[in-house]
């Protein structure tokens, strides 16, 4: 008689379980992308929006690891929905982190609009379109266990990394000659810096919906292939 009753509860807490962490994904993004327009329209008034939103994803995360671990104790999860408990809390970790960095930029922001105008924020908003696409990607592969998804995202954060040391040197040019802009353009460089950031947790999200979809764990794999190259080639 407990059977069918145990299973709708099980089936009740996982349902929960993916809709916290979709929701914390939604307000994640919105936050980055509050805090970048802030930074473009000299907002001050949505960077504090920023600041203060903040606050709900981090309780998000810790919903996440309540549900995740009750799931563990009360249901003992095996095969795929124990990959599902272990991705999703290992997801909402990243989760937050994007979320303070998307607070990092709009108190960045706040610091740069009260200065002078600078030019050289419109550079900054190529990086944040690739930083937010993977973002999203890494969230639709983990909902729908796109593994081919997930795993090409690492190589367009390449694409990423290229820009982000691209935009780095080109401020560091700057600030030879910052015509009264310095503290600006160093605010500058750690807002792209944070982008930066945003874009490996996107790929370490995707590292997760791959264990998600494939039960394999292609963490520190390029690592591996490349030291078995690099022995290979020693023999």
């Amino acid at each position: 008689m407990n059977g069918p009753h145990i299973f709708r509860d099980f089936d009740n807490a996982i349902r929960t379980l993916k809709d916290e962490v979709l929701l914390m994904a939604s307000l994640t993004r919105q936050n980055l992308e509050r805090a970048m327009r802030s930074l473009l329209d000299r907002d001050i008034e949505l960077s504090r929006v920023v600041i203060g939103d903040d606050s709900d994803v981090d309780d998000l995360e810790i919903r996440v690891d309540q549900t995740g671990m009750e799931i563990l104790v009360r249901h003992h999860p095996v095969a795929s929905d124990l990959r599902l408990v272990i991705s999703s809390m290992k997801i909402s970790t990243c989760l937050e982190r994007i979320s303070d960095h998307a607070v990092n930029i709009a108190k960045r922001s706040k610091k740069i609009c009260r200065g002078p105008e600078l030019p050289d924020v419109a550079l900054v908003e190529p990086l944040y379109v690739m930083a937010d696409n993977l973002l999203r990607d890494a969230m639709i592969s983990f909902t729908d266990q796109n593994v081919a998804l997930a795993e090409g995202l690492k190589a367009r954060d390449k694409e990423l990394d290229r820009l982000h040391k691209t935009l780095i040197a080109s401020l560091s040019e700057r600030l030879e000659h910052p015509e009264g802009k310095s503290e600006s353009l160093l605010h500058l460089i750690f807002v792209i810096r944070s982008l930066e950031r945003v874009g490996d947790l996107a790929v370490n999200i995707g590292e997760d919906a791959v264990f998600l979809g494939s039960a394999q764990d292609i963490r520190h794999a390029t690592k591996k292939a490349s030291k078995a190259s690099e022995s290979d080639g020693s023999e």
